[in-house]
Parts: C-alpha cells; structure tokens; sequence
C-alpha cells in the first residue's frame, strides 16, 4: 500500500505515535511517502531517523514569523489556532501534487495541527490520527493548568476545537484515536457521523530491546516526559511538592528524578542537591528508565494513553499513576500498574515500592507481559492497514454518492 503520511513536526522518538507508525507500516511492506513541517520548536532536533524508514520525504521548514502569522490569520475566523499553526503553503502544495499525481493509496493525517495540511474534499481516501481529543484536554486545561498562559489559551481556543472537532467526518473518511476513551469523546462531539468512523488504536510500545537487569539503587523516583508540555507540568510540580514531601517523613534517602525535554525555570527551581534532580532533554529515556526504582506519574489531567507510562512499563519499571491513566491501558490494577489518586495515596504507594524488592520486581515483571500483549506496534500496524481499507471503501462510497447526487 502507498501512504502519504503528512505530520506537522517530523516524527521522533519524542513524536513517538507518528514516529512508530512510520517504521512499523514499512515493516508491513507499505511504501510510505512522508511530508512533514518542522515548527521552531524542533529546529535543533536531530533524530530524523524515521527518514530510514520512508521510501521518500519532504520535510518543510516552519519559521517562528509562520507560526504567529497563523495564528493572526486565524483569529477572525472558526478555524482554532491549534489547527492553523502548522499551515505551509509549499507543503500543502506538495501534498496536492501527491494526491493528484494519482501514486498514492491513502493518506494518513496526524493530530489537530496537522489537519489543514491536507485538501478538503481529497481526492485520495483520507484517515485522521486525532489521537486525543483536543477539546477534551482543553476542557481541563481551562481549569487545571498550572500557568494563566496556559489556561488562557485553551479557554480562547476551546469554542473553536470543539466546533471544529465536531465536523471532522466531514473533512476525513475515517480517523483513529489513542484510546477508547478519546474514541468517545470523539463520536460524541460529531454523533452524526457514521458508527464506524472512529477507531481506538491504542499506543505501541517499542518492544525490540528487552529490560536489562534491574539496575536501579531502591530510592529513585522517576517522572519522565516532555516537562514544556502543560500536563506534564503540572503532574511533576504535584510530585516534587505534594507527593515527595510525604514520601520523604518514611524514606528521607529518596532522591526524585524529573527527566524531559526543555523543563521550564519553575520547574528547574525545584532541583535540590541529593534529592531532586532537573536532567532537561535525556538521550537514552529506556536506560534512564530502568536504573529507576519506580515510575510516578501523579497526572493533574492529561488525555489518551501516556507514553511514559507505557515505556517504563516495556522497561520491567512498576509504575503508580492514576486511576484514569491505568483505565486508558485496560491493565489489571495492582498487578500489571499501581493506581493511586490522592497525594497520601501516590505517597503510600511509592513508598511500599521502594521498601519492597519482591512487590516491585513482581509488577515491573506484570507490567513488561502486558504490554508485550497488548501493545505491540507491529500487531497495531496491521491493524492500520484495515483501517486504510476501510477508508478507501468509504471513499467509494462518498463518491458514488456525489456521483448520484450531480
């Protein structure tokens, strides 16, 4: 099968979802066509690895003069300003090149920011990666966001997501979410839509390296993930100020381990000498991973399945995190991954995991089987493809139904 993949940042080992999709598609012998544009953001970015995997690529450089230009262009309009920050003349002039050119099966678009990219009506079968929904994650990033920035934003943007979320089966002939839980608030924001048109495909998990041996000193506390993101921030301030405190009065030796990507100077301000450590961008996260005690991921909110979580887990590291979070996985609680909700919950639960050798060995082990189970890009991919076919008999029928309508 030939796909146009069209992302709105190169996918990357941070870019997981795209970045997996990519490189599990090739395995399954798709020619993948990628366009991406690669915002300011990204522009130090040097893994572009996923390149490897593409039989070609075009990657448009998008300057930080585009993206607030974007954004004032889409002010006075519907559009939301998630949507139109990615937008690329010469890249969506490439992507109709494609797509007329006649040499391409389907076209898989990634995330909100990606969806304008791509032409509407287009004349190529068309599957939306919305992976979570944004409407869903604004709705309480109004409320619980750390920064007033952050809160800002999403209240000025929220009308407009949630308008624009609602017409997406009307832009796209199928489209894929991270969870059934994204799925869902998906098909209810857009009930007209046909009942097969969201699919919940769960996130991967890169199983080729297996967990090496437990290498952690049972007192490392590990929140992992790209620390910009606003969910992720608030869920490391909650563990460094209200969940460590009350791991401390039992276990004064924990020390506590923030890794990701551009931690801000809030979060930077918290590092303390012997027990909180800031890393900023981390090369290798697997080996970071593992030479830690246990994972903690005391989400304020978040959307979908977390990656982080999925990794440690993949790494044989248990991990605590909270109840919705393990609902997105559908693993057994208590065995495969600890839930806790409240900070003395969090705490009691990390702790029981540093004193305990056996009880943490024994759900790092559940936790590594489970996603071996159940989250398997390869097995994904395949599924993919279905959904490719699905999009394509879609498409037929659409036409047809325009055909008979002239």
């Amino acid at each position: 099968m030939r796909v146009l993949f069209v992302a709105p940042y190169v996918p990357s080992r941070i870019r997981v979802r795209p970045y997996e999709w990519v490189r599990a598609l090739a395995r399954q012998g798709a020619r993948v066509h990628l366009v991406a544009v690669q915002p300011p953001e990204d522009q130090a970015l040097a893994d572009r690895s996923v390149l490897d995997a593409c039989t070609a690529a075009d990657v448009f450089p998008l300057g930080r003069w585009r993206t607030l230009a974007n954004a004032a262009f889409a002010l006075p309009t519907p559009l939301p300003i998630q949507a139109a920050y990615a937008r690329h003349p010469a890249a969506e002039a490439r992507i109709r090149e494609l797509v007329d050119g006649g040499d391409v099966d389907v076209v898989h678009v990634e995330h909100l920011r990606g969806a304008l990219l791509v032409p509407s009506p287009c004349p190529v079968p068309t599957v939306y990666d919305g992976v979570d929904c944004i409407t869903r994650l604004f709705e309480q990033t109004v409320r619980l966001a750390p920064g007033l920035a952050q809160r800002s934003m999403a209240r000025l943007d929220l009308g407009r997501t949630r308008r624009f979320e609602s017409t997406l089966s009307r832009r796209f002939d199928r489209m894929i979410a991270s969870s059934e839980a994204e799925a869902r608030a998906f098909r209810a924001l857009d009930p007209a839509a046909d009942s097969a048109f969201v699919t919940a495909l769960r996130n991967g998990v890169d199983l080729g390296r297996p967990p090496g041996p437990p290498a952690d000193d049972g007192r490392t506390v590990l929140f992992a993930g790209k620390l910009s993101y606003h969910a992720n921030e608030a869920a490391a301030r909650r563990l460094a100020v209200d969940v460590m405190p009350r791991v401390w009065q039992r276990h004064p030796d924990a020390r506590l381990v923030l890794a990701g990507k551009d931690p801000s100077p809030a979060l930077q301000a918290l590092a303390a000498p012997g027990r909180i450590e800031v890393t900023g961008y981390v090369e290798d996260m697997a080996a970071t991973m593992e030479r830690a005690t246990v994972l903690a991921a005391p989400l304020v909110y978040a959307a979908g399945i977390q990656n982080k979580v999925l990794e440690a887990m993949a790494r044989g590291v248990p991990v605590v995190t909270s109840a919705s979070a393990c609902a997105a996985l559908e693993a057994v609680v208590g065995r495969d991954v600890v839930a806790a909700d409240d900070d003395a919950q969090f705490a009691e639960a990390v702790g029981r995991l540093l004193e305990d050798r056996v009880y943490r060995d024994a759900v790092g082990a559940a936790g590594r089987s489970h996603v071996e189970r159940h989250h398997d890009w390869d097995a994904l991919a395949r599924t993919l493809l279905g959904v490719y076919a699905d999009a394509r008999q879609a498409a037929e029928r659409r036409r047809g139904l325009a055909a008979g309508a002239r």
